[in-house]
């Protein structure tokens, strides 16, 4: 999963929305293992059949009694947005501190980092179920947390049809199998419906820094990336399978994109140094400036935020995304 704010993949995901802190430590953590892994196949990642896997990320058996869930400290910000949006939140005893979504999750104890996570401190919560973002540092976590006789649940959302098959199986874990079907459904109806609005629609060639020192932009690897093929963008660093992976700002004035999409913040300050000029989307004043409130983290907002990026890249299709 991936909790993947536009100045760099660490703010993206560690400052602006903590929400996807969790992701961008994994990402420098075990880079190597993703990168390993990404699909060269995207379109059949996104079709793939909506339903709860027999088993988590770790490969751990998927808990379908409702009472290993009567107590839950979630550990992954996506996973707790999600239980906020199927009405499961009562379950809850604990969060990361990067948990912040949606604001309500501020009423349940904060039990510190999602990664490598303080075992004790979980289990002084007395949870009956943890759920950890599945990134290789936090499997002496999941390790630990089993042998005190706690189930745990391990998911990671890098892609789009990773957050429909997180909804299903927490759906199971929680017995809200309905609700979360609900909640996936919706997202994917708003999905649907931008691509059907920037359909016939001039593709628009884009690149997205994430961080300026090194460079890191997004890649294939990312559902940033999947937003912007269905918003009517082409992102011109798909070829490359990381998530963020280093370029450099001479490769990105080679491939010569359209537009640059960028925070407020950054905004001016690629505006004013000179290496960034020598891209012709900076140096043209070609600079989107993107909602992170929407697009920081792979979760319930999907939907509006394919919606937002549209709405960049296609104005003229305005009336359509309403």
């Amino acid at each position: 999963m991936s909790y993947p704010v536009l100045a760099s993949s660490r703010a993206l995901f560690a400052v602006a929305l903590a929400a996807i802190a969790i992701s961008a430590c994994a990402r420098s953590a075990d880079r190597a293992v993703e990168q390993s892994r990404a699909s060269d196949d995207r379109s059949a990642l996104q079709s793939r059949t909506i339903s709860a896997a027999d088993t988590d990320d770790f490969g751990a058996p998927l808990p379908t009694d409702a009472r290993d869930a009567a107590r839950v400290v979630s550990l992954n910000p996506t996973a707790t947005e999600v239980i906020f949006a199927i009405g499961a939140e009562s379950r809850l005893v604990g969060r990361s501190r990067w948990d912040e979504f949606p604001a309500q999750a501020a009423s349940i104890p904060a039990l510190g980092d999602g990664i490598r996570p303080n075992v004790e401190a979980l289990l002084g919560a007395r949870p009956t179920l943890v759920i950890l973002y599945a990134t290789e540092e936090n499997r002496a976590a999941a390790r630990a947390l089993q042998r005190a006789g706690v189930r745990t649940l391990a998911l990671r959302v890098d892609h789009i049809a990773q957050f429909m098959s997180l909804c299903a199986q927490l759906g199971v874990a929680l017995d809200a199998t309905e609700r979360a079907r609900v909640v996936a459904d919706s997202v994917q109806r708003t999905l649907d419906r931008v691509r059907d609005a920037t359909r016939g629609a001039s593709p628009v060639t884009v690149v997205w820094p994430l961080w300026r020192a090194p460079v890191l932009v997004v890649g294939r690897g990312s559902y940033l990336d999947e937003l912007l093929e269905i918003a009517g963008g082409r992102n011109v660093f798909h070829d490359f399978a990381a998530p963020s992976p280093a370029v450099s700002i001479e490769e990105i004035a080679k491939r010569n994109p359209d537009v640059l999409i960028a925070s407020a913040k950054t905004s001016g300050e690629l505006r004013a140094s000179t290496a960034w000029r020598s891209v012709a989307a900076v140096r043209n004043q070609h600079l989107l400036l993107d909602d992170p409130s929407l697009t920081g983290r792979p979760s319930v907002v999907l939907g509006m935020a394919a919606v937002s990026l549209a709405r960049l890249l296609h104005p003229d299709r305005a009336a359509a995304l309403r």
